[in-house]
This record gives structure tokens, C-alpha cells and sequence, in this order.
């Protein structure tokens, strides 16, 4: 006896989901209909213990499948964008006042400008309206200022940053190394600390530097690789100006990954936070900060050695940095220079 050449309803599906090139996660759930209709008897918890989702999400895709009378556009992905956007709400009459408003005082904020168009006008208004008049009609003091702010924001946009949030810390060895830059003020003068610290051992490294510019992190950067010895696989930054251009180009050539903690959020880098402290609490305060930097560097490089060697650490179960290293590596390792004369060109 022949097979039977009838089609059946779920072979016509697939053609069509072929002829329509359907993206493939819309074809999984054509399946997901398929198997419920078929092998799975119209049990939602059997098929979704074989395609290994929730029922929640069966139900979704299958409710609206089922709603549309099993059309298979309902089982493409849905737009995100909100159904209702904001939209412009400032009157004529509320545009030109605020314009009259700016245009007389050009360095007030919006909500002085709020203050002063409610007294004048009797009439409650947002800031966010007075933001969009400004911004609508480039209502700057410094308009070369507000264009190069724009673009900045754009290029921000356009290049999102990697958030540490997005990291799973691994508790190995320079999988994670956190960086920072703690400013000290004399008189006039200012000096700019680099420091690092080890997620996994908390082994910590500082230098000083007499300006804060990503020229000066790119050679702390190499300076530390130098000090470690090893790959570093991911580095923690804050969004300063000192971590950008040279030295990004420098963490580029090293192969390593980098992560930037969120704005005012001190809890995505506490490894850093804590080694700051030490070493303004245990060293710094004691009288140990001068100008000069190659004398303070000396210096501080005793003070390294000190607290990677012989400080205990409670989070190292009162082991010492260099004791969790020489464990993990099973073997002992010696004190590199911290402060060669020169490490870029």
C-alpha cells in the first residue's frame, strides 16, 4: 500500500514558515505548537519540559498563536516600543514665553526658570518643558560648549560602555584587577595616586603621578602587567578622562577585557575602595605624602611591600596577599620592581 501524499496542516505550516523565511526562533515556536497539537496532546506542561521553557512562556506565544487563528506572523518577535510615547506637550504660548525667558536670562538654570515663569505668568510648568524649548532651539550661553556636549553624548550613545554588572567574578587570580585615583592637595599643588587592587587576592599596587592624564594610567597600566607578571584578563574602572584614549589603547594591546562601574555606585568596585583607604588611614595620614614623586614612590614601594608580604588580610582568612598567591601557585614567588625608570616610550 502507498503513503498517503495528503498534507497535513503542520506540514503546511512548515512550508510556509520555509517559503516566508521566518526567523529561526519563530520556526522553534511553530515546533512548540506543533509537538502541544500532536505527541504532546494539548499538555502545556509536557511541552514545556521537552523544549525546556517555562509555561508561562508556552502560554504566551501559544495564546496568541491560538487568538490570531493559528496565523504564524503572531509568532514573530513583537515590537518594544511603547505603545504610547511621550509626546510634545508645550503649547505655542508656552514655547514663547519660555524662549523670552531664556533669551533674557541666558545663564539661569531651568528651575530658576520655572520660579520666574510662574510668578510672571501665573501658570504651573515642568522643567522638562523648559528643557525641550532650550534644547529645540539651541538656547545655550556657550553654544560651542552645548554642541561638543551633544556630540559627546551621542558618541556615549553609539558606544556603550560594559557595566561590572554584566561581569561574573571568578575568584581566580588577575581574573579581575579594579582601578583608581586618589587626588592629594598641598597647598596649590595636586598629585594624583594610581592604585590596583587583585579581586581574588587583594593584592594591592599605587604610584604616583604628577597629572591626571590617560598617558600617565597607560604607563601604571603597563607598570602593573610588569609587577604581576601574568595575563590580566579583565580590568574595573570608574569613567574617568584618566582611563580613556592611551591608556584604553594600551589595556586594547594587552588583550584585556574592560569593565567601568556605574556613576555614584562605590559597592560595584569595594576591593578598590577599601585599599584607598588603607592606604590613606595607615600610611598617608602618618605624615608620608611629599610633592616629590620619585622620593614618594620609594617610598610607597616599601609600604607595598609591607602590606602585600607581611599585613594580614581578614577576608584572606588572615593570610597575607604574596601566602594567598604562593598557595594558589604552589610555589614562592619574589618581589618585582615597582618602580623602573621608564615603561613606555
Amino acid at each position: 500500500m502507498k503513503e498517503s501524499s495528503v498534507k497535513t496542516k503542520y506540514d503546511k505550516w512548515r512550508e510556509k514558515a520555509c517559503k516566508w523565511k521566518l526567523p529561526a526562533n519563530a520556526q522553534l515556536r511553530l515546533e512548540w505548537m506543533i509537538f502541544y497539537q500532536t505527541q504532546g496532546k494539548e499538555n502545556a506542561a509536557k511541552t514545556s519540559r521537552h523544549f525546556g521553557i517555562s509555561r508561562k512562556t508556552f502560554y504566551k506565544w501559544h495564546n496568541r498563536f491560538k487568538e490570531s487563528n493559528e496565523h504564524l506572523e503572531e509568532l514573530l518577535d513583537q515590537s518594544k516600543e511603547p505603545i504610547n510615547k511621550r509626546k510634545w506637550q508645550v503649547s505655542l504660548q508656552q514655547e514663547i514665553r519660555i524662549k523670552e525667558l531664556r533669551r533674557k536670562h541666558m545663564h539661569y538654570g531651568k528651575k530658576k526658570l520655572k520660579v520666574l515663569y510662574e510668578k510672571k505668568y501665573s501658570e504651573t510648568i515642568s522643567t522638562w518643558k523648559i528643557e525641550r524649548v532650550i534644547r529645540k532651539h539651541s538656547l545655550y550661553p556657550d553654544q560651542i560648549k552645548a554642541e561638543k556636549t551633544a556630540r559627546k553624548r551621542a558618541r556615549a550613545r553609539e558606544k556603550q560602555k560594559k557595566r561590572i554588572t554584566q561581569l561574573k567574578k571568578e575568584n581566580r587570580l588577575w581574573f579581575l584587577l579594579q582601578l583608581d585615583t586618589i587626588v592629594m592637595y598641598w597647598d596649590s599643588s595636586k598629585r594624583y595616586i594610581l592604585t590596583s587592587v587583585d579581586h581574588a587576592s587583594k593584592m594591592g599596587y599605587a604610584r604616583m603621578y604628577k597629572n591626571k592624564s590617560s598617558i600617565a594610567a597607560k604607563d601604571f597600566l603597563y607598570r602593573l602587567q610588569y609587577v604581576i607578571g601574568k595575563p590580566i584578563e579583565n580590568l574595573l574602572t570608574d569613567n574617568g578622562s584618566e582611563f580613556s584614549h592611551y591608556f584604553d589603547r594600551a589595556a586594547k594591546s594587552l588583550g584585556i577585557t574592560r569593565y567601568f562601574s556605574r556613576v555614584k555606585t562605590p559597592k560595584d568596585n569595594p576591593e578598590i575602595e577599601r585599599f584607598n583607604q588603607t592606604l590613606e588611614y595607615e600610611w598617608l595620614n602618618d605624615g608620608n605624602f611629599e610633592l616629590n614623586c620619585d622620593s614618594f614612590n620609594r617610598n610607597l614601594t616599601q609600604w607595598l611591600v609591607e602590606y602585600n608580604y607581611n599585613r594580614p588580610h581578614q577576608t584572606l582568612d588572615y593570610l597575607t596577599p604574596m601566602e594567598y598567591i604562593e598557595n594558589e601557585l604552589g610555589k614562592k614567588t619574589k618581589v618585582l620592581p615597582m618602580y623602573p625608570a621608564r615603561t613606555w616610550g
